[in-house]
């Protein structure tokens, strides 16, 4: 049994059950090895969960830059307002996705320095990508209120974190309502 596949029967316990929930037995059962047989590849539950982060966040990246990619002919708010859309997808058919935001928003006490020190530079590349993307919007569409493009991509990515927290929360309802109450002032706030 590989150490991938391991990690990927993990992060799926992982973002069902949470961290208190997964069982290295339970886990190693679904691998069809012995519990033994994961401290191959890992240090211990610790491990095997951090390295789920890592691999998860890497992944999302990857998801989000193909998301950006893909919508790079579409104007800004088409682009801006479909990844609220998107974010609903990606919740509901990627495990790793749910895996992220179950940890970030229900770390285990013992890891929640660690990640932190994941996520942080995720939410770091995310507001470069951003910032960078908007700049470059700014120039072919000439809408944005101010040329503060670092400020304008960190409002987008608290508002898009205050309505995840809703979903998280509250459901899909509480989500779909913060968004339609939100999203209207936040673009009469970012364009001329």
């Amino acid at each position: 049994m590989s150490a991938e596949k391991i990690l990927h029967i993990a992060l799926n316990h992982f973002a069902n059950e949470g961290y208190e929930g997964a069982s290295l037995g339970k886990i190693a059962e679904e691998a069809g090895i012995k519990k033994p047989s994961i401290y191959a590849h890992y240090k211990g539950k610790d491990d095997l969960f951090l390295s789920a982060m890592n691999y998860a966040l890497n992944s999302q990246k990857f998801h989000l830059a193909t998301y950006f990619r893909e919508m790079r002919d579409e104007t800004l708010q088409v682009v801006l307002l479909g990844y609220f859309e998107w974010f609903i997808k990606e919740i509901d058919k990627n495990e790793e996705m749910k895996f992220i935001l179950r940890s970030t928003y229900f770390p285990p006490i013992r890891l929640e320095k660690e990640i932190a020190e994941l996520i942080n530079p995720f939410f770091d590349n995310l507001h470069r990508h951003l910032t960078r993307m908007l700049r470059e919007r700014e120039r072919h569409e000439k809408i944005l209120y101010s040329d503060d493009y670092s400020s304008c991509a960190l409002a987008f990515i608290t508002v898009t974190e205050g309505t995840i927290t809703e979903l998280v929360y509250s459901g899909i309802e509480g989500y779909e309502k913060r968004f339609k109450s939100v999203w209207p002032v936040f673009w009469r706030g970012l364009i001329r």
